[in-house]
Parts: C-alpha cells; structure tokens; sequence
C-alpha cells in the first residue's frame, strides 16, 4: 500500500485567519487532526449550529465523530488552560478521553514560566512583544535550553521534584528582573496546576511520531492543524514580534515527527483583508474609519485574550511571500462578508521605503514602508447567504481572479460567513 500523505492546515498572516472552522470544515475528510506547534494562546474559533466555541490546545477536530485528535510534540502544554478546555467540551457532550492523544515529547508550561513570561515583557517597558503572558515563550526557551518539562516526565514517580528544581531555578532567574506586578496569584496557580496534571493522567500520552507515521503507513487520512500565522513564525516573521515556534508548513516535521516527503497538500488560510494583535510592523494598517469598521464588521477581537485587532487591507506583498514560504497547494479566503459594504477596497502590491519600490517581504517585516495600493470597485453585495461560486457578484469574482493570478495559487474555498454552513467549496 502507497504511504498515505499528511495534509496541512496553517495560516499566511499573523494569525486570526480562521483556522478553527477550516479544519472543522475540512475534517470529515480525515480521520485524525494534530496540532503540530504553539501554545494557549492560540484561539481557534468554531461556530456549528447556531453555537461558538473557542479552542486553544485542543484540535479543531474534538467536535467531529470518528476523529482522533492529536497534541503534537512541538506543541507547549498548560495543564491547567488544557483541563479548563477539556471540562468545557465536555459539557457539549463529548468523550474526550477517547478522541484526544497526547505527546509524551510535548513540553509543559510551568507557573514560573508564566511569572517569567510577565517579567520579561514588564522589564522591555514600551519595546513589549505584546505577549499573551501565558509563559509560551519561556517554556520554548526551556525546550531549546535542555531544560525543559515534558509530559512524558508526569509518568515518573519523581515528577514533583523534577517540577521543583525547575521552580527553583526558575525563582533565581526572577531576581534578575526590575520590580513587576504578577498578573496571577502564583500559589493558587500551582495549585491548580498539580489538580490539573492529575486531572490529564487519565488520558492517553504516546509516542506521537510513531502514532502518526503507523496511521500514514495505514493509509489514514491526517490533517496537521497549525496555531497563529506564517508571519509570526520565529525565522521567517516579523522578528521579534514573533511567537516562539515555527509556524510555517516546515515546522509540521519536526513538530509532529513526520518526512518532509509524507507532506501533501497545504491549505493556507487567508483573511480578505489583514489584522494584527500586539506589536510589530503591520504595512496596511488603517488607523481610519476604514480601520474602525473592518473591525467592528469582522468582531475583530482576540479570541483568547479579548484585545482588539488592528486591521488594514490585504497585503499581497506578505502574501505572496507566505504562499512562497510554506509551498501553498491551496488558498482557503475568510471573512470575505467583512468587505460587503466598502465602495472601494485596496490591496497592497507593493511597498515604498525611501526612493525604493520593494516587490519582496522586506527583513524587517516592513517597519519603514508605505504600501502602494490597488483599488477595486465594491461589490455592495451580500455574500453571506450565497453557497455557490456562480452566484458571486462580477467583482467579487475579479477579486479572487487577482489574488489568484498574483500568488499563482486557486483559491479553493470561499468563507462568506461565521458558520461552518457559511462555505463555498469550489
């Protein structure tokens, strides 16, 4: 039998792209979902039957039947976030302890990590990345120090000291830093952190890369779910205003353990227009009514933290290096509804920086440039109620042919609205 591929599912901008109901959308087709990178602040939003839900480390397969759901090993773990999100799908009448797996590679997030995550970005005052504070970026720094806590480790009989002479080490670096206000009660927090990891035992924990190579080698279909968006990967984003893990189709190898030749397709999800949440350089931003309402239109709101989203225009410059960088087998557009009511919309084709034009993502994620926009006529159409490519109005249409000619990539679906309904498979 021929090796099964594995499909990826990632975002091409700083996340928020609508990954959640891609894959919700998309996983009738697979048997098992993974989650190959990131931590808790992801926010993956689901809407189904007149209902949402927001993941965070849980697939965005949990709702389907027959689906396997995967915690990959290049995924960061707080017990606590995970055992919150577990009980409220459970709720929804869910069995989760017989459709979730978890890595025994996959590392944990301590309390600490989150004291340290508050310590560094109080001690960067104005010069903040604008983190989540969910001590993603110090249990990644763990990881790649040798210093880290896995989960495989909660299985040994000595876990609660190995969880102490992290604390403790933990506890030295936080002298280091200026005075800060904790954002959390630290006891209360370690508290629940050891009810949570107690909570988590009755759950699965594997040999992840063996799981999903054995299914490839099966025949079963998987789907490598991704958190955040290609431009905050570590690398290749808008660094420092990063997260702390490879975002981009190439992280699915070393996060789910797999060959780069078992990858198969990439969908690459990419709003109608751009939003950014916390710092770092944003090109098409719109700091006018434009901005205001492509916000207040789109509910631009962070589904894990409640910030509001900066908004602004495609940029097809960031795009195209996006689609380029994670080798794009297919373009899935979100929020397209948003645009319903524009006379004019823009997209960015091009940067300014000085007396140059630059047709290339610049190294420092555009921090000087002035976009030269394209404009195209509205459609001043509803597109929520429409189901088939046919029925979309002649400029909408020639919106989609741009942004397909210039990235050399078809769009294969089309979202016109929040719920999985509200889907145009072409």
């Amino acid at each position: 039998m021929e090796q099964k591929k594995l499909d990826v599912v990632l975002g091409l901008q700083w996340g928020d792209e609508g990954k959640g109901k891609v894959v919700d959308v998309l996983t009738p087709s697979y048997k098992v979902v993974a989650r190959f990178q990131g931590g808790p602040n992801a926010g993956h939003s689901l809407v189904f039957d007149g209902d949402s839900f927001v993941l965070h480390t849980v697939p965005s397969g949990i709702f389907r039947e027959g689906t396997v759901n995967v915690i990959g090993n290049g995924v960061v773990i707080d017990p606590v976030i995970l055992m919150e999100e577990i009980t409220e799908i459970e709720k929804r009448g869910v069995d989760v302890s017989k459709k979730l797996l978890i890595s025994k590679r996959a590392h944990l997030i301590l309390p600490t990590h989150r004291a340290l995550d508050a310590a560094s970005e109080s001690a960067m005052g104005k010069a903040k990345i604008g983190s989540t504070l969910k001590g993603i970026g110090p249990a990644y720094a763990d990881k790649t120090g040798r210093n880290g806590l896995r989960v495989g480790d909660l299985l040994r009989s000595n876990y609660k000291e190995l969880y102490e002479a992290h604390k403790q080490r933990h506890q030295q670096l936080l002298q280091q830093y200026p005075p800060f206000q904790l954002p959390f009660n630290f006891d209360e927090y370690e508290k629940q952190w050891f009810q949570a990891v107690e909570a988590l035992r009755r759950f699965p924990f594997i040999d992840s890369e063996v799981y999903v190579n054995d299914a490839l080698k099966a025949g079963t279909p998987i789907l490598a779910e991704g958190a955040q968006g290609s431009l905050l990967d570590i690398d290749f984003g808008t660094y420092p205003y990063v997260t702390s893990s490879n975002t981009m189709s190439a992280g699915v190898c070393t996060g789910l353990g797999i060959a780069p030749s078992r990858v198969g397709k990439v969908y690459g999800i990419f709003k109608a227009y751009c939003t950014r949440v916390g710092s770092g350089p944003f090109p098409t931003e719109l700091f006018d009514k434009d901005g205001e309402t492509l916000r207040a239109i789109g509910h631009e709101y962070g589904a894990t933290t409640g910030r509001p989203r900066r908004t602004g225009w495609l940029d097809m410059v960031a795009l195209k290096y996006a689609v380029m960088m994670n080798g794009v087998t297919d373009l899935i557009m979100m929020k397209s509804d948003v645009l319903d009511n524009f006379d004019t919309i823009k997209v960015a084709v091009a940067y300014k920086e000085g007396d140059q034009v630059l047709e290339n993502f610049p190294y420092d994620g555009g921090k000087n440039v002035t976009p030269i926009y394209k404009e195209f006529p509205g459609w001043k159409t509803p597109l929520s109620g429409l189901r088939r490519y046919e029925d979309f109005p002649g400029a909408f249409k020639d919106y989609i042919n741009f942004i397909e000619t210039e990235t050399g990539c078809r769009i294969k679906i089309v979202s016109v609205g929040p719920d999985r309904e509200a889907t145009v498979v072409r």
